[in-house]
C-alpha cells in the first residue's frame, strides 16, 4: 500500500485556499513546544482559534504550567492574523472515561490511540461550534504519535461533524527540529513525557534504566 504524504496535501491545499478571504482553522494544541513550528506553518494561511485541550495531562499543576507556556507562546509570537486561545477548564474524568478498560496497554498503543481521539473529537465539535472552515491538530509533530492514525481520524470526524479536517504531518519538512529549536528561542518549558501519569510512569522508569546503567559503566 502506497503511503499518504499528510504533508504535501496539506501544502496542496494552502495552494487552493481562497484568496479574497481568510479562512477560520481550529488548531487543537496539545501543549506550546509542540505548537511554536506548526502555527508559524498556518498562520499566514488562517485565522486560528487555538483549542487547548489535554484532559490527559496529570497532575493538574503540570497541565497549569503547560497551559501558561502556551500563553507565553502567543505573548511573544508574531501572527499574520489573529489566534483566539481556547482553554476548557482542567477535568481529567475525561481521559479516565476515554481510555477506561485500556489503561495499562503501552504507550502508541490502544490507550493513545483512545486519548488522541477524544481529544481530537472534542477538537471537532468545538470547531463546529466556533463555525471553523477547517480543524486539525498539532499532534503529528511528534515522532512518537502515529500521524496516519491521526490523519484517519481525522477524515472520520470529517464526515461526523462536517467540518473539514486539514491533512497534516507537521514533523515533515523539518517541523519537528524546528519545533525544537523555536522553543528554546522563545524559552518555553519543555516537558519530557506525553502527559498522562502512564506516560509519566513509563518516563520515570527510562530514567531510573538510564541512571542504573551510567552507575555501572562508571564502575567498569
Amino acid at each position: 500500500m502506497e503511503k499518504i504524504n499528510y504533508h504535501r496535501q496539506m501544502q496542496q491545499i494552502f495552494a487552493m485556499l481562497p484568496t479574497n478571504a481568510v479562512s477560520k482553522l481550529l488548531l487543537h494544541s496539545c501543549c506550546g513546544p509542540c505548537s511554536t513550528a506548526v502555527l508559524e506553518q498556518l498562520t499566514p494561511h488562517f485565522e486560528i482559534v487555538l483549542f487547548f485541550y489535554n484532559p490527559n495531562i496529570a497532575p493538574q499543576a503540570e497541565y497549569e504550567k503547560r497551559l501558561e507556556t502556551q500563553k507565553q507562546l502567543l505573548q511573544q509570537l508574531n501572527s499574520e492574523h489573529p489566534i483566539t486561545l481556547l482553554a476548557p477548564a482542567y477535568d481529567d474524568r475525561l481521559f479516565w472515561d476515554a481510555v477506561k478498560g485500556v489503561e495499562d496497554t503501552p504507550e502508541m498503543g490502544e490507550r493513545c490511540e483512545r486519548c488522541i481521539r477524544q481529544r481530537m473529537e472534542e477538537a471537532a465539535k468545538i470547531a463546529l461550534v466556533q463555525q471553523c472552515d477547517w480543524f486539525t491538530t498539532t499532534l503529528s509533530v511528534s515522532p512518537h504519535k502515529n500521524a496516519s492514525f491521526i490523519n484517519a481520524c481525522g477524515l472520520e470526524l470529517e464526515q461526523q461533524f462536517g467540518v473539514r479536517f486539514l491533512p497534516s504531518d507537521f514533523k515533515k519538512g523539518g517541523g519537528y527540529a524546528k519545533s525544537v529549536a523555536l522553543s528554546r528561542e522563545y524559552q518555553l518549558y519543555r516537558q519530557d513525557y506525553c502527559g498522562c501519569p502512564m506516560s509519566l510512569q513509563e518516563t520515570e522508569h527510562r530514567r531510573f534504566v538510564r541512571t542504573q546503567s551510567d552507575i555501572a559503566n562508571i564502575g567498569v
